[in-house]
Formats: C-alpha cells, sequence, structure tokens
C-alpha cells in the first residue's frame, strides 16, 4: 500500500511513517512491505513517495533504521521488507519530482493512455497533460536504474530490514520492460531477449552480490498482464499463450536461483479495474489472480523445483474474509498471502484467523474484515458536470478508493501518534475508518495536506493559503491518475 505521508516532492521516513507500522507490529504479522520506496527522486508518483537518499550516511540511514524497527516490532518476529520502485512513464508531471513538462524515462517512447481509447475530448487532454510522452531510455539510462535499485537494496540491508520486493507491477518501469504496451525496443532489452526479463535479471544479480546470503529478494509480479479480461471473446483467444509466456516468466525467475517470493497482484494506470474495491471487481480479481497463482505453483513442481529452493507464491487481493483466506491457502492456490487494503481497516487480522481457525465451526468465516467505502460524487453545479468529465476517464473510481484507503492509514498514523504523544498537543483524527466522507472530500484531503506543521522550517499561514488554493484547483486534475 502507497502510505503518501511523506514530505510534498517525497522524502525519507516521517514521524507519521514510524507511528503507522507501530500500529501493525502489535499483533504478529510474518511479514510487512513497505509501499514503494522510490529510487529515483524525479520519477514519483503522487509527490509523496519514500525516497532512497543520494548518499547513504548516517543521517540519511536513521529515519530508515527508525522505520525498519518500527516495523518489527519490540519482540522482532516480524520480517520487515523494503519495496523499491521505479515509476518510470506513469510518473506524472507536476509532482513527478522533475520540472514541469520534462519528460521522464521509459522502455520506448509510449505514453499511458496509449493503448486504451478515451471517448471524452476533455479528459484525453488532462491525460495527455498529466502524463508527457516518456523518452525512450538509453543503454546509459537503464545502467542507471541498475545502480540505483542497487543502492536501494543496500539502503535496506544497512538500516536493518530483512530484504526487498522488487516492483514489477502495476504499470511501474520494471513492469513496462516487460509489457508490449510499453516496449517496443529492439535491442537487447526488448521483449524478444530474455523474453523480457534482462533488466530485471541484471537487477538481482547485482543486488544479490552487494548483500549477504540471508538478505530476502522478492519480486511483485503483474498477472493482469497476461490474464485478458475473460468476458471479452476477442482476449480469450489469445489467453493461452499469455497465461503460458507469464508462466515461462515465473520459471525464469526460479531457475536464477535468487529470488526468494513472487507477490501476485495486477492493474495498472490504463487498465486499473485489478484496483477497483467494489465487491464484483473484487471477486473477479481473486479468482483471476488465485488461478494464476496455482497455475504458477503446478508449473514449478512440474519443473522440479523442490518446496525449500523455489520462490515462494504469495497471492494478493480479493481476499476479504477469514474463509477466503483459509481455502485459498488449504486449496492449493499459494504459499503465503498478502493482505493491503484489509489491513488498513482490520490491522489485527492475525488475530481473527487464529480465533477463526481455532472455532469448532469456524464461525464468521464469511464476514469481511470491514466495509467497502461509499464514495457518492458531488452533483451540484458546477462542480457535477465538472465531475462527470473526470469520472469518464478509467483511473477515477480505482483512484478515489485508494485515496480513501490511503486517508484511512493516515488516520490510523495519527492516533498512534496520539496515543505516543509524539505530536504533543496536536488535535489528530480518531482511527476508526470514516465512511461519511464523499468523493471530493476525499481528493481534497488526500491533495491537501502537510506531515507536520509545527517543525522547524514550516510555511507561513500566507504560503500554506496559497498550497491549499492550489490543491484544491489540482484535486480535480490529480483524479484522472490516483490509484
Amino acid at each position: 500500500m502507497y502510505e503518501h505521508l511523506s514530505d510534498f516532492l517525497g522524502g525519507p521516513p516521517t514521524a507519521y511513517h514510524i507511528a503507522l507500522y507501530s500500529s501493525w507490529s502489535r499483533y504478529d504479522w510474518g511479514m510487512v512491505i513497505t509501499g514503494n520506496v522510490q529510487v529515483s527522486p524525479s520519477h514519483l508518483t503522487l509527490g509523496r513517495d519514500l525516497i532512497v537518499p543520494e548518499k547513504l550516511n548516517d543521517v540519511s540511514l536513521k529515519p530508515y533504521k527508525a522505520l525498519a524497527s518500527a516495523m518489527k516490532g519490540p519482540d522482532r518476529r516480524t520480517l520487515a521488507v523494503m519495496q523499491l520502485s521505479h515509476a518510470g512513464r506513469q510518473s506524472s508531471n507536476f509532482i513527478g519530482g522533475r520540472y514541469p513538462f520534462e519528460r521522464p524515462l521509459a522502455p520506448s517512447a509510449i505514453p499511458v493512455g496509449s493503448s486504451s481509447s478515451q471517448d471524452d475530448p476533455v479528459a484525453a487532454m488532462i491525460q495527455s497533460v498529466l502524463f508527457q510522452t516518456p523518452k525512450e531510455m538509453s543503454l546509459e539510462d537503464i545502467n542507471d536504474v541498475v545502480r540505483r535499485f542497487v543502492k536501494g537494496a543496500r539502503l535496506a540491508h544497512r538500516t536493518g530490514f530483512d530484504g526487498v520486493e522488487l516492483h514489477v507491477a502495476h504499470g511501474y518501469l520494471l513492469a513496462q520492460f516487460l509489457s508490449p504496451k510499453s516496449n517496443k525496443r529492439k535491442d537487447e532489452y526488448s521483449l524478444r531477449s530474455e523474453n523480457g526479463l534482462r533488466l530485471l535479471h541484471q537487477i538481482v544479480d547485482a543486488i544479490r552480490t552487494a548483500v549477504s546470503p540471508r538478505f530476502i529478494i522478492g519480486v511483485k509480479f503483474n498477472a493482469s498482464d497476461y490474464l485478458p479480461d475473460t468476458s471479452m471473446k476477442s482476449h480469450r483467444q489469445n489467453s493461452d499463450s499469455e497465461e503460458t509466456r507469464a508462466l515461462q516468466h515465473v520459471l525464469s525467475l526460479a531457475s536464477w536461483g535468487k529470488v526468494d517470493f513472487i507477490d501476485i497482484t495486477g492493474g495498472d494506470y490504463e487498465d486499473p479495474k485489478y484496483m477497483a474495491t467494489n465487491e464484483a471487481n473484487s471477486g473477479h480479481r481473486q479468482a483471476l489472480f488465485a488461478r494464476f497463482s496455482r497455475q504458477a505453483l503446478k508449473a514449478l513442481n512440474a519443473a522440479g523445483f523442490k518446496y525449500s529452493s523455489r520462490p515462494a507464491i504469495i497471492l494478493t487481493g480479493g481476499l476479504r474474509a477469514p474463509s477466503l483466506l483459509q481455502s485459498a491457502l488449504q486449496s492449493g492456490q499459494t504459499d503465503m498471502l498478502g493482505i493491503g487494503r484489509g489491513a488498513v481497516i482490520c490491522p489485527n487480522i492475525p488475530e481473527i484467523m487464529q480465533e477463526y481457525e481455532q472455532s469448532p465451526r469456524n464461525d464468521g468465516g464469511d464476514t469481511p474484515f470491514g466495509d467497502e467505502p461509499d464514495l457518492p460524487p458531488p452533483t451540484w453545479w458546477p462542480l457535477g458536470p465538472i465531475w462527470n468529465t473526470f469520472s469518464k476517464i478509467k483511473l477515477i473510481g480505482a483512484g478515489l478508493n485508494m485515496a480513501w484507503y490511503t486517508l484511512m492509514l493516515r488516520r490510523r498514523a495519527a492516533a498512534e501518534l496520539r496515543r505516543s504523544q509524539a505530536l504533543g498537543k496536536v488535535d489528530l483524527s480518531v482511527t476508526e475508518p470514516d465512511y461519511t466522507i464523499g468523493a471530493l472530500r476525499t481528493l481534497i484531503h488526500f491533495v491537501v495536506w502537510m506531515p507536520n506543521p509545527r517543525k522547524r522550517g514550516a510555511r507561513s499561514p500566507i504560503s500554506l493559503s496559497l498550497i491549499t488554493a492550489g490543491g484544491l484547483f489540482l484535486s480535480l486534475l490529480l483524479a484522472c491518475f490516483l490509484a
């Protein structure tokens, strides 16, 4: 889950990060993975990303040491893993860490949205402003990305994390190299060379050389890149070949002998339906990902990989109730389960699962861990017509739901800070999810926020007012890509 708790334009972990992960550490999770930590400060996602510092020294390492310690908890039983990412072409204009209209890097000069239709010309224009046509990466650019991922792994290793997860999903840079939507290269980094895995292989090799043998290396893998919507006949015809390609990638990762787990997920900025949180999409997503993870385990076993030497498969997405978790594990769909949004609204899932398994009749197995948000859009003039235009952009629904979950992360962090009195007498929100806010209020609160207005160097009230006014204006624009 993307926390959105850093200073604007990114930075190290804040007191909110420490508080948030401290609240989870009380519930004995087996492994906790951070939100994406960007290896490039000029390729952020939504403006408040954690960033790998340019120099690794005592000052820059200190907040990450505090974060790793908070994730592990007082008994240090939980594994702490840092997720490393590079946004590539999905690094947006204005808040991506570059000068306005400076082009981001990508495998090929193909902008976000070029592979999907957009009927509304106004929505298409807004998307083209927010996402520039990227610059095709040179070989030196690619080598620099490898170095940056290795530095991120060194950061994690030196600050007490147990491992890293490479974000090869959700349409970010490493996933862009694997997708025909974004990679049209003809050189050694084309889709034909090592099935498109050449860059990832280089990064994994370099990290494994730079860290200790016991340091965990995981890969977050995008199943939906290979699993077309089964409701569409034209896509169904190619599903077998796409699944074969996906499984071949899994076997390749296993054959390297250097990847410890593969985390199955899906969705990107062009096709965010797998990120949506409504019940229909959640069930569809869980079925697709469960099928893929089950097939991946079968392929690994058929290829002769032993359980002790192959990557563990983690199934993430759509697991909303105890019975679903239990069924996924007992039916051989996966080795482990990943919980994101469920852990936001119900941080004590490990306790709930323990009680469920000890119950003689498995009472409450179909009861969801929490309700999904209902975010009614504004209807009054002129916001109603404007909102209708933005809602035609595919990302709006999934983006607003993810923004709501991010706000709930913030509420939980604020409650933990209040409990520990880390911010003195600052009036902070309660921890329970707020189901009363609508779409517009969710978006405004997501965009307009200061992590700690009392810290040294905080802006004056006048500048804060200007930032707030600008945020209110930008909030409608940002709606098209929140995900």
